[in-house]
C-alpha cells in the first residue's frame, strides 16, 4: 500500500475550498493508501499567531478532519510540532539547500511583501520537504501553487541520496485538476482563502444553511445569463460550476445542459442545495466530537507518526555522520 502525506495549517475558518482541494481527497485516498494527515502548526507560525488561538485552532482542525470522514483506524492524524524529527531533519536539509532556490519560490516572493523577509518564511520549503521525506511518502496532494515545493523535495532527496547513500524516496505530487484552485466568491481572480477579510468570499464548513444561501446568492457572476463553462470569459460562473460538479458528481457539460435557458438565479439555488446537503452531515458529526476524544486520537497519531519519523531520522543522521544518542 502506498503512502500519502499532506498537511493543513490550523488557522482561519476552514472553507469549502479546503474541503474540495484537500480534505475530501484524503478521505477518498483512505480506501487505497496509508494516509498521514498532518496538522501543520509549525508552518502556521511563519505568520504571527496568538498562542491560545493556535492551540484552539489545532484541536478544531483535528475535529473537522474527523467530521469530514478521516478515520483514525485507517489514517494517522497528528500534530507536526509534536514530532521533533520534523524540525531536526528540516535543519539537515537546510544545509543542502542554496538560498537562491528558496528565494525563487513563488509563495515566498508573494508573501514576503506582506510579512517581510522572515527566516521561517524563507525556510518553509525545507521543513515541508522534511515533513514529506520522513514518512517515505509516495504521493502528496497539493494545489498547483505548491507543485514547486514538491519539486524541491525531490531535488533535496536526490542530493542527500547522492551524497550519503540511498535514504529517501522521491515523492510525486497529485493535483485534482477541477478543484485545484477554488476561487473567492467575491473575486474569481483570487483563490478562496481562510484569512480573507470578507467572510462572504468563502463558504465555511461550519456555516449554517441560511448563511450559505446568502453567500451563494450574492456571489459575483459574469455578464450575460448563460450557465456556461469558460474560465476566460466567465471565470465567476466557471468557479461555481466546478464546485457544483465535484459535490454533485456530474460533469460540467451536464450542468450546462441542465441549466440551459434558466439563468444564474436557478443555478445558484440548486448549487445552494448541493452545498448544504454536503455540509450539514459534516456539521452534525462535528457537534458529536468532544475535546477529550479528539486529544486521545491525536495522542495515538503522535505515537504512530513518531515511530516512523524517528526511524527515518536515525538512519539519515547515521549516514550523515552524526554520533548515535
Amino acid at each position: 500500500m502506498k503512502t500519502l502525506l499532506s498537511g493543513v495549517q490550523p488557522s482561519g475558518n476552514f472553507h469549502i475550498g479546503n474541503y474540495l482541494g484537500a480534505i475530501r481527497q484524503w478521505v477518498e485516498f483512505q480506501k487505497t493508501h496509508r494516509v498521514f494527515a498532518m496538522i501543520a502548526d509549525l508552518h502556521a507560525i511563519t505568520i504571527p499567531q496568538e498562542p491560545e488561538m493556535l492551540r484552539k485552532n489545532t484541536l478544531n482542525v483535528a475535529r473537522i478532519l474527523l467530521a469530514c470522514g478521516m478515520d483514525p483506524k485507517k489514517s494517522v492524524i497528528f500534530v507536526q510540532s509534536q514530532i521533533p524529527a520534523h524540525t531536526e531533519l528540516g535543519w539537515i536539509l537546510n544545509t543542502l539547500t542554496p538560498i537562491g532556490e528558496l528565494e525563487r519560490m513563488t509563495q515566498f516572493k508573494e508573501k514576503k511583501e506582506k510579512a517581510g523577509v522572515l527566516a521561517g518564511l524563507l525556510n518553509y520549503p525545507t521543513l515541508m520537504a522534511a515533513d514529506i521525506l520522513l514518512y517515505n511518502t509516495d504521493i502528496v496532494p497539493v494545489g498547483e501553487d505548491q507543485i514547486q515545493h514538491i519539486e524541491l523535495t525531490r531535488t533535496l532527496a536526490r542530493k542527500f541520496n547522492a551524497r550519503f547513500g540511498e535514504t529517501f524516496k522521491e515523492p510525486k505530487e497529485y493535483v485534482l485538476k477541477e478543484t485545484a484552485r477554488v476561487m473567492a466568491l467575491d473575486d474569481p481572480t483570487k483563490k478562496m482563502a481562510k484569512s480573507a477579510e470578507n467572510p462572504n468570499s468563502y463558504i465555511a464548513l461550519l456555516d449554517e444553511p441560511e448563511v450559505i444561501r446568502k453567500k451563494i446568492q450574492i456571489a459575483v457572476t459574469d455578464s450575460g445569463k448563460e450557465v456556461a463553462y469558460d474560465e476566460t470569459a466567465k471565470p465567476a460562473i466557471s468557479n461555481l460550476m466546478r464546485i457544483y460538479s465535484v459535490l454533485a458528481g456530474i460533469g460540467l457539460k451536464e450542468i450546462e445542459a441542465k441549466f440551459s435557458g434558466k439563468g444564474y438565479g436557478e443555478f445558484k439555488r440548486d448549487l445552494t442545495d448541493v452545498v448544504v446537503a454536503t455540509l450539514v452531515p459534516i456539521q452534525k458529526r462535528y457537534q458529536t466530537l468532544t475535546e477529550t476524544s479528539v486529544k486521545a486520537m491525536l495522542k495515538k497519531g503522535q505515537k504512530t507518526a513518531s515511530k516512523i519519523a524517528n526511524t527515518t531520522l536515525v538512519e539519515a543522521k547515521r549516514k550523515a555522520g552524526f554520533l548515535p544518542a
